[in-house]
């Protein structure tokens, strides 16, 4: 039977965001130019890792954020624990405006919501790339598909950790967010985001939903 286990938050000492992990590079190209259009710097290398604290991670079903410029993006989320590798789901929650400041402090700004339930990564190394990624969006009362499509498209997360660590494991206690999706339509975020790893091979689903209290800016 396919192992699986819940997961602590307090656990993880270290969160790494592993961004621009596509494979096809031509249209990972078009994407850097198309965010240089709009001031967002060329990543220093492709893929890039970006750490954030690890207090950002949290598995609750509601989050805070400032003003209405964040927006979710899901993903296999990697933990390295104390009895082996799993895999979970979770969302690189991003504030779009600070962005174009800087990549570091968009990702630092907002929570990282992450499913509780992990799936032993070795269950289903050896089907990975059939595993399929989905997230909606509810904006303004309307929710709509987010992101559908299959986990191929991104490097596989023993390729990250390799060029992360330089070619060895992950380190203990280490979650890794490994990349996203493009959207469908434009990028947005809402009131309420949801997320689902669908797993045809075993027949099974990692969800996570959480709401987005929106505070006001101040000054």
């Amino acid at each position: 039977m396919p192992d699986e286990r819940t997961l602590d938050p307090r656990d993880i000492k270290h969160v790494v965001i592993a961004g621009w992990t596509g494979r096809d590079r031509a249209t990972l190209e078009a994407h850097i130019r198309e965010l240089e259009a709009l001031g967002i710097a060329r990543p220093k290398t492709t893929p890039i890792f970006y750490r954030v604290a690890a207090s950002l991670l949290t598995c609750a079903d509601e989050i805070q954020v400032i003003g209405g410029d964040s927006s979710g993006e899901a993903e296999c989320v990697v933990y390295a624990l104390g009895d082996g590798l799993w895999l979970g789901l979770g969302s690189d929650h991003t504030d779009r405006q600070a962005e174009a400041i800087g990549v570091t402090l968009s990702k630092q700004m907002c929570a990282k919501p992450v499913g509780a339930h992990l799936w032993r990564f070795s269950d289903v190394a050896s089907h990975w790339e059939k595993l399929v990624l989905r997230a909606s969006v509810t904006h303004a009362g309307k929710r709509r598909l987010y992101q559908e499509g299959s986990v191929a498209t991104m490097r596989p997360p023993q390729e990250l950790i390799r060029l992360y660590t330089g070619g060895g494991d992950l380190p203990p206690s280490t979650a890794m967010f490994c990349g996203t999706l493009a959207v469908h339509g434009a990028i947005e975020g809402g009131e309420m985001f949801e997320m689902e790893l669908d797993d045809p091979v075993l027949g099974r689903r990692l969800t996570h939903a959480y709401a987005i209290e929106q505070l006001p800016i101040e000054g």
